[in-house]
């Protein structure tokens, strides 16, 4: 890795900042502090894909704090679900994971991951992926009892669901890439950060 180089992510999201330490970047975490609601309305207003409204966010977060931290390269990151052509956002409350998850069954969504590199308020790079995810049939009760299971972790995702838990029960197929499930497209990043020699290859 090159000296002295600051990577941010700005990201609270605890399962990004996993992805990353497990892949042995040296990153600190800085959550971006946006709105979200905000910048999306003129987005949605223009009919923009959800797709592009995920790299919109993902840059705007990398952004805000590339501005503040001018020597760092900052790491923005953001993941949509479309349902039926409509963008949903996290669930505010269990009740509301528990109507997620009633919604989802059965059918099929797709996320929408994307992340961007920011320095000195400059966007670097940026990539996007979609995955599509299928719900199997699932039965009152055991969304119940999962929601039960897992408690509020249900809440810091867009689906509802975390694939590396217990989450992976309600699937009946996946679509995609593993670490873009997760809320990051991992693989193009790492590839990028090599190419910048921000991480040794």
């Amino acid at each position: 890795m090159k000296k002295n180089t600051d990577i941010i992510l700005a990201s609270k999201s605890p399962y990004r900042a996993q992805l990353l330490a497990a892949a042995g970047v040296q990153f600190r975490v800085q959550p971006a502090s946006i709105d979200e609601r905000a910048v999306e309305a003129p987005l949605l207003a223009a009919d923009m894909d959800e797709g592009d409204i995920a790299l919109v966010l993902a840059q705007t977060k990398a952004l805000s704090l590339s501005e503040k931290n001018v020597e760092a390269v900052v790491i923005g990151a953001d993941q949509t679900l479309t349902f039926e052509g409509k963008l949903l956002h996290k669930p505010e409350d269990m009740e509301a994971a528990r109507r997620r998850l009633l919604l989802l069954s059965g059918k099929s969504h797709i996320l929408n991951s994307a992340v961007a590199l920011a320095k000195n308020g400059k966007i670097l790079w940026h990539h996007g992926d979609k995955a599509t995810i299928t719900f199997r049939k699932l039965k009152p009760e055991f969304i119940g009892r999962h929601l039960a299971n897992v408690g509020q972790k249900a809440l810091t995702s867009v689906g509802a669901y975390q694939i590396e838990g217990e989450g992976v029960q309600l699937f009946e197929a996946i679509e995609g890439d593993f670490f873009s499930i997760m809320g990051l497209p991992l693989l193009p990043l790492l590839k990028q950060l090599r190419q910048m020699e921000l991480i040794d290859g």
